[in-house]
């Protein structure tokens, strides 16, 4: 199995796969999610009892309560109703919107309710920070296209050649099954004074069109509190199913699906595909795929979740597999495209240098033949895609360093 390793050239490389979570990423501040959403998905197992890993008993979300101590909420969302179409030949619109919190003073986001417009057209959303550094770049991207946001296929478009897998700069997520949460007392995310939000919001135009105004309310304390900054590492792995046997037609040929894709969303999102099968070695075509990233630094894992679309089975994250000591931080035997919210450990997870992640994902052609949204799809080998008929395997990992 493959490491990936987040370097400089690879972490540009991979700017495209943060977003692509339909994401999905979690509803827990900090996760996307998404994937995908996200943060995003799953409903998991608490880890075993590991002497070696283990760290306090703090867990890192809980259901939204009233406001603690310092605590304001702040709302960001759409000044005015957007109506979604998709700008290729596919049936999804990944919109992207500059927001503004208004933040004076340093300060954490502690909590994130993500309150969708239209629950039939919006997939995923995802909240990204911009920081102040890069806000006139970002103010020059929504001027340079007509109307609200941007098409952002794969990414914010604002990634910078530090963004990479082991601090995405995902503020939070939604995807279907998601709701209100706040971090635990003792955690947060940075946000510097004059920093601003883009909110993604993937619309699939496959059970119709309408106006949408999503917005998001945030949980903001004061930066003065001194909370352990929270980030998001993002593990992805590639989706390589065939098509059935006996099926036919022109997009069971690889090659073809490819093309497609990037036909619909852009050669620079469509090249995921291939350079998940490059990084990832050791997988071959087939309904389950995984890929596995050593750490670099110490970090203690706080919450996990999950992403994938209409056909995932199941997906798991395990610490050092393949070894003595491997242990499963994430386990959906099986998943609910539904139910994507992220889940905190019952005990944080230490890990060391060295350390490795892996995440596992299974799809099932067969589960074409049930759901509605592929009753005018074509028969086709399946790829990383941005689509709600595509697929994602991505794994999300909610962490604090020392």
């Amino acid at each position: 199995m493959g490491a990936v390793r987040a370097g400089v050239g690879c972490a540009a490389a991979m700017v495209l796969v943060l977003a692509g979570c339909s994401s999905s990423p979690p509803t827990e501040a900090g996760a996307p999610t998404p994937t995908p959403s996200s943060p995003v998905t799953s409903a998991g197992d608490p880890a075993p009892d590991h002497d070696a890993h283990q760290g306090g008993s703090a867990e890192a979300a809980t259901v939204a309560g009233p406001l603690r101590a310092g605590e304001r909420y702040v709302e960001v969302g759409l000044p005015r109703a957007y109506t979604p179409g998709a700008p290729t030949t596919g049936t999804d619109d990944y919109r992207c919107f500059l927001l503004d919190p208004g933040l004076d003073q340093d300060a954490y986001l502690t909590g994130l309710d993500v309150l969708p417009g239209r629950d039939d057209l919006v997939h995923h959303v995802i909240l990204f920070r911009v920081p102040p550094d890069a806000v006139t770049r970002a103010r020059l991207q929504d001027r340079s296209v007509p109307g609200q946001g941007w098409t952002c296929f794969g990414g914010s478009g604002l990634e910078g050649p530090d963004d990479g897998l082991d601090d995405a700069p995902w503020l939070g997520a939604w995807a279907p099954g998601g709701g209100e949460q706040a971090l635990a007392p003792d955690l947060g995310i940075p946000l510097e004074a004059g920093s601003l939000v883009v909110m993604q919001v993937h619309y699939n135009l496959i059970s119709g069109t309408g106006a949408d105004r999503s917005r998001a309310r945030l949980r903001i304390a004061p930066g003065t509190k001194g909370l352990q900054p929270l980030e998001t590492m993002l593990l992805p792995a590639p989706v390589e199913l065939p098509c059935r046997p006996g099926a036919d037609g022109p997009l069971c040929d690889r090659a073809a699906a490819l093309a497609d894709v990037k036909t619909r969303f852009g050669a620079f999102a469509g090249a995921t595909a291939d350079f998940l099968s490059m990084i990832c070695q050791g997988n071959e075509p087939g309904p389950v795929q995984s890929c596995s990233r050593s750490m670099g630094e110490p970090a203690t894992i706080r919450a996990v979740a999950g992403h994938m679309h209409l056909l995932g089975r199941s997906l798991s994250i395990v610490v050092n597999p393949d070894s003595a000591d491997a242990h499963t931080v994430l386990d959906i035997p099986v998943w609910d495209f539904d139910d994507q919210a992220s889940r905190p450990l019952d005990r944080p997870v230490r890990l060391e240098p060295g350390d490795e992640l892996q995440v596992t994902c299974e799809h099932d052609q067969g589960l074409r033949d049930l759901l509605p949204a592929f009753e005018d799809q074509p028969e086709r080998y399946v790829l990383w895609g941005e689509g709600t008929t595509d697929e994602m395997c991505l794994g999300i990992v909610l962490v604090t360093r020392p």
